[in-house]
């Protein structure tokens, strides 16, 4: 069996338009690369006719004409559903006025699939109330690799040095996009100015997302990109998403990995696998966020 693993983008202009983002989509990707290795299962990144399954990753229009020839080959095709109208809807300004036009593109092209890999039930109910049939929705964690992510005293160190870090740090992970929850990182950084608070990961433009303040609280840190995400996990204390929607949240999972004690805003893609006061605190609203950060920040066992 020989699988083709495709990212639309992901080879294109060598490698730019993912050089410097670092995304879930493409830990994700990289993830199944490391999978497919593991079980012994050849696969290439750019489509040829041996190849027995096509899975594709991003369903854009590179990727919808390798499906429609895919098929007509009679090779089986795998996609994974990390896109959906919901969450697209929030990452750049101009997207909200698609939403209707990016719903039913996505329906039509993971319509054409075998088999469509949902990240969370979420995820799959909402493909559900798409149209698609359930029967081939298949809920797949986009997992972790613990092997890359782990608690490292000396990356620690050494981000913690490079970042200007000191006494207990307070952060996150992810793009800077407001659907991520940077007003509220802001707000609460307000709130306890003898805490540092960091956020690392990629800044857009102003003409692609809603631009950060001109003037921030002195205890507030965007670092922009950083190339070695496991040593910036290791720098933090305690780790806090507040993203108002996402298909799985694949930072928490690495956060957990890190042993990082995790905050984050209740949202549906949770259930099932986040346990409030288990293995992390989930908040109903802001009030709640800011009532457990106060308990993190005095508890050292939590």
């Amino acid at each position: 069996m020989k699988i083709c693993l495709y990212l639309e983008f992901y080879h294109f202009w060598g490698g730019r338009f993912f050089k410097d983002i670092g995304t879930g989509l493409l830990s994700s990707y990289k993830n199944q690369k490391k999978a497919l290795e593991s079980l012994g299962i050849a696969y290439v990144e750019q489509w040829d006719d041996t190849c027995d399954i096509l899975q594709i990753n991003t369903p854009w229009l590179k990727s919808l004409w390798l499906i429609k020839k895919a098929r007509r080959r009679g090779k089986k095709i795998i996609i994974w559903s990390h896109v959906t109208a919901e969450d697209a809807r929030e990452v750049f300004w101009f997207n909200k006025y698609f939403f209707p036009l990016i719903k039913k593109y996505l329906t039509y092209v993971y319509g054409l699939a075998d088999l469509v890999f949902c990240p969370s039930e979420y995820t799959k109910s909402l493909l559900v109330a798409y149209g698609l049939p359930a029967a081939k929705l298949i809920v797949q964690s986009n997992g972790v690799d613990c092997g890359f992510f782990y608690e490292d005293s000396q990356r620690r160190e050494a981000a913690r040095k490079e970042f200007s870090c000191d006494g207990l740090v307070v952060g996150t992970v992810g793009l800077v996009i407001p659907r991520k929850g940077v007003d509220n990182f802001i707000a609460l950084a307000k709130e306890h100015p003898e805490r540092q608070f960091i956020w690392f990961g990629k800044i857009y433009s102003q003409l692609m997302a809603k631009g950060l303040p001109k003037v921030l609280p002195v205890n507030v840190k965007f670092t922009g990109f950083v190339g070695d995400i496991n040593a910036a996990f290791n720098a933090l204390d305690i780790f806090i998403f507040l993203s108002t929607e996402e298909n799985q949240g694949m930072v928490i999972l690495e956060a957990a990995a890190v042993g990082l004690p995790i905050l984050v805003k209740g949202l549906p893609c949770y259930q099932g696998w986040l346990v409030h006061n288990a293995n992390c605190l989930i908040a109903k609203n802001d009030d709640e966020v800011k009532n457990y950060l106060d308990l993190l920040l005095v508890d050292a066992d939590l």
